[in-house]
């Protein structure tokens, strides 16, 4: 029986999927697999029985991806399970900013009490006027599973959707509308695009991207759509483009104390994948990321180690083996399943970064001296029987 622990309420859709070989624990500490989606794991103790943490949603900032990479737990996360919730709301943002909606219902609101505001809003409403998303140029930065939602979406609504994605996917591409054209300098999107919207990881590279350089390159009267993450965009450059008339409008996903006070901001609380069809999809593909490593060794959408999939194991026996990525490693782990006389029927070994797995098929089951001898080979974090 292996045991769970989630961190936070997981969708009971998304928990169903597990089978009658798991139980749900509330006590961390025994778990072999924790769910969680916005609880911080940076103060936590892990645990030596603990194999594998599954972020229900995108973002890992709330958990130690390197800490856990050297204890030998996989982190996974569930990206583009919650895109169309995302894509929805930004095309709510487009609209919202293209016409003065929230003024609009706010002037309703305001003048409740008119007897006569039937005919006082025909002299109000010209206050409230905007214009239409069809025709406009959208520039859609990051091409990953929302990025390409949106284009797709945007290019059916009639806007002209530019998109850049210098490490687009070949499936991401497959998936892109011919009617987005696709854009080799962000450049570009910045000179020409009417809206310009963000969907990129937040890295090094891509903190503070929307900054005062990059916003003068931009057309007059810009709408900027974040929807991604907070600090790609500089708060402090964004209230004077806004001020200044530069950007028509900032719309966010992420209050902060700064946006929440600009002048043609328009601030949602971090709904992006606040539906109930969202936390499902997160939640069944956080079930099934964990069940297919805890069961099969193999590692799906991790953001710590490589991907690697094996199928189901035919043999007597599966090993896995997390190690650091340094020379002769794979010749030290087969040559000592050789001097125990144990056969390697078939071997995956992938690499990402300084991090490695080894996935290996053996004719027999290896005992505990085995196991323990492997474990003490310099550079293996963990290594694990998995059948």
């Amino acid at each position: 029986m292996k045991t769970i622990h989630c961190l936070n309420a997981i969708s009971k859709y998304g928990l169903g999927f597990f089978t009658e070989d798991y139980k749900l624990t509330d006590e961390v500490q025994e778990a072999e697999g924790i769910l969680v989606r916005s609880a911080s794991l940076h103060e936590m103790t892990f645990s030596n029985s603990l194999l594998a943490v599954a972020r229900a949603g995108a973002g890992v900032n709330n958990i130690p991806l390197e800490d856990c990479a050297k204890a030998g737990i996989v982190v996974f996360n569930t990206p583009g399970a919650n895109a169309n919730g995302v894509k929805e709301l930004l095309l709510a943002g487009l609209l919202l900013a293209s016409r003065d909606i929230v003024g609009g219902i706010a002037w309703c609101k305001d003048n409740k009490d008119d007897q006569n505001i039937s005919k006082t809003v025909e002299k109000s409403k010209k206050a409230f006027a905007g214009g239409e998303i069809k025709g406009k140029k959208l520039g859609v930065i990051g091409l990953g599973a929302i990025g390409a939602e949106v284009a797709n979406a945007a290019a059916s609504l009639g806007m002209e959707v530019y998109g850049y994605d210098p490490y687009i996917s070949v499936n991401a591409a497959w998936m892109l509308s011919r009617n987005v054209k696709h854009i080799t300098s962000v450049d570009t999107i910045y000179a020409e695009c009417d809206f310009i919207t963000v969907h990129v990881p937040l890295l090094d590279g891509t903190k503070g991207m929307i900054n005062q350089e990059t916003l003068g390159k931009m057309k007059d009267g810009v709408v900027i759509l974040n929807f991604s993450r907070d600090v790609l965009v500089n708060d402090d450059d964004m209230a004077a483009a806004l001020a200044s008339g530069k950007v028509k409008k900032y719309v966010t996903d992420f209050p902060n104390p700064k946006v929440v006070n600009m002048e043609g901001a328009i601030v949602i609380p971090h709904l992006g994948a606040s539906t109930e069809e969202s936390e499902d999809n997160c939640a069944k593909m956080a079930v099934m990321e964990m069940m297919d490593y805890l069961e099969n060794g193999n590692i799906r959408n991790s953001v710590n180690y490589p991907a690697c999939d094996m199928g189901v194991c035919k043999s007597e026996s599966r090993v896995a083996v997390m190690h650091l990525n340094v020379p002769n490693m794979i010749g030290q782990v087969t040559g000592m399943m050789a001097s125990f006389g144990i056969n390697i029927s078939d071997m995956t070994n992938k690499s990402r970064d300084k991090y490695a797995y080894t996935l290996m098929d053996l004719d027999k089951q290896p005992d505990e001296e085995t196991i323990k001898k492997l474990g003490t080979i310099e550079g293996i974090l963990r290594v694990r029987v998995v059948k």
